[in-house]
C-alpha cells in the first residue's frame, strides 16, 4: 500500500503581522495534487495543521476544503492534532468529518474507541492498521500535584513512561499479516529543530526515545519537528518536517512529503516528494544598488532584508521596509545612519523597477521608517 505523511502545515502563520494564507494553500493545493498523481491509498496529516488554537475563518475553511479534495481523490485520510491546535474542537468535529469519510482524532483513545484506525487498501488490498497518538499535554501525562513536588528529572520520566505505556497498548494488537503504522505528534530525543517549533513543549520534558516504538511497526510517521529527518530505531522512523517554512530559521530546510510504501513482508520504502509552490522566506543582505540589481531573482519570495550602507555618524540600528513582499529588514551592525533633529531620519530612496510572472512592471520603493520606530507602515507598491 501507498500513503503520503505529512505534517505542520501551521495554516494561518502571520509574519510580522503579514497573512500568508497564500503560501499554505499552493502548498496544500500541490501536495493534494500528489496524492492523486500517485494514487496513494491514504493521507496520514501528523498534527499542527493550524498555527493557532482559534484559527480564523479562512484558515479552517483552507484546511477543511483540502481534506475534503484528498478524501475525492479516493485516499484515507486520517488526522491527528498537534500541540499548536485545540484538540478538544477536533473531537467536536470528529463526528461531522467521519460522515465524510476523514478521520480527526484530537484526544488519545483506546484501540477499540478510535485509538487505531483499520482500513483495506485499495491499491494492493493490504488490511492496514493505523495507531494514532495526538499531541499530549505534560499536564495530561502527569498529574498537577506530581509536577509540584517531583524534580524536573523525575516529570521526565513519567512522561516517558506513560507516553511508552500509551504506544505499547495502542501497537499491542500489530499483527504480522498487516500493515501496522503508527503516527504521532511529539518530540524523539536525538531530533533535530526545524527553528519553527515552540520551544515549551519540545524539550526535554516533553520528549521521548524512538526506542519506545515496537519492531512490529513498519513505519512510524511523526509532526512536531519541522526539519525533514529520520531516527534510529528498531523500525523506520520519521519526521516529513513542514512542507512550507514557518519563520525564517527554516528558509533552508527542505519542503517534503514522504511518500511511503509499505506491505505486511517487506520493510517500508521512503521517497520524499518535493513541495516546491508558495512563496518562500528568503533573507537578502546588500546596499540599494546591489538589492536592486538582484530584485527580478527575488521579487515574489517574502524577504528578510539587511541594508548596508556607507557609514555615517548617528543612530546605527534600525529596521527597514524593503520590497512589497519584505516582512522584516535591518540596517546591518557596521553601518549608519544620520538622524534628523527632532524627527524621522531618512537613509535615502530608490526606484526599483522588476518584472512579476504577468511581465508586468512593478515599482518598489526602498525608504527607512520613523526613528521612533522600529516597525515601517507598509507604503511600498503591492504586486497586484
Amino acid at each position: 500500500m501507498k500513503f503520503i505523511h505529512t505534517s505542520d502545515w501551521h495554516v494561518g502563520k502571520t509574519l510580522k503581522g503579514a497573512d500568508r494564507l497564500d503560501g499554505p494553500r499552493a502548498v496544500l493545493a500541490e501536495i493534494t495534487r500528489l496524492a492523486e498523481q500517485h494514487q496513494v491509498d491514504a493521507v496520514l496529516v501528523a498534527g499542527d495543521l493550524y498555527d493557532t488554537s482559534a484559527p480564523s475563518a479562512q484558515a479552517q475553511h483552507l484546511v477543511v476544503q483540502t481534506l475534503l479534495a484528498m478524501r475525492q481523490a479516493g485516499a484515507e485520510v486520517i488526522v491527528i492534532s498537534g500541540n499548536h491546535d485545540h484538540g478538544p474542537t477536533f473531537e467536536a468535529y470528529r463526528p461531522l468529518m467521519g460522515v465524510a469519510g476523514i478521520t480527526l482524532v484530537g484526544m488519545a483513545r483506546p484501540p477499540g474507541k478510535g485509538g487505531v484506525v483499520s482500513f483495506r487498501a485499495r491499491s494492493g488490498g493490504e488490511d492496514v492498521q493505523v495507531a494514532v497518538l495526538p499531541f499530549l499535554s505534560q499536564r495530561y501525562a502527569v498529574r498537577a500535584a506530581e509536577i509540584v513536588s517531583q524534580t524536573p528529572a523525575e516529570n521526565v520520566r513519567a512522561y516517558d513512561a506513560l507516553v511508552r505505556g500509551i504506544v505499547t497498548s495502542l501497537t499491542s494488537e500489530f499483527s504480522d499479516s498487516t500493515v501496522n503504522v503508527l503516527m504521532a505528534h511529539l518530540t524523539c530525543i536525538g531530533g533535530i529543530f526545524g527553528g519553527g517549533e515552540r520551544q515549551a513543549q519540545s524539550i526535554f520534558e516533553y520528549s521521548v526515545p524512538a526506542s519506545i516504538f515496537p519492531v512490529s511497526a513498519h513505519y512510524v510517521a511523526l509532526g512536531h519537528l519541522h526539519r525533514r529527518q529520520s531516527l534510529p530505531a528498531h523500525c523506520p522512523v520519521h519526521y516529513s518536517g513542514s512542507p512550507i517554512a514557518v519563520d525564517f530559521g527554516e528558509q533552508d530546510n527542505a519542503s517534503v512529503v514522504c511518500l511511503v510504501e509499505a506491505s505486511p513482508s517487506v520493510p517500508a520504502r521512503v521517497t520524499d516528494l518535493p513541495v516546491t509552490a508558495g512563496r518562500r522566506l528568503r533573507t537578502v543582505r546588500g546596499t540599494l544598488a546591489e538589492l536592486a540589481a538582484g530584485a527580478d531573482s527575488f521579487c515574489e519570495d517574502y524577504l528578510r532584508v539587511w541594508l548596508r550602507e556607507p557609514a555615517r555618524a548617528g543612530l546605527r540600528d534600525d529596521t527597514v521596509q524593503v520590497l512589497p513582499n519584505a516582512l522584516e529588514g535591518r540596517i546591518d551592525p557596521e553601518f549608519a545612519v544620520q538622524p534628523r533633529r527632532n524627527g524621522p531620519f531618512h537613509v535615502g530612496s530608490a526606484q526599483v523597477q522588476a518584472r512579476s510572472g504577468q511581465d508586468r512592471q512593478l515599482m518598489h520603493r526602498w525608504t527607512i521608517g520613523s526613528r521612533r520606530s522600529k516597525h515601517l507602515s507598509r507604503n511600498c507598491l503591492s504586486p497586484g
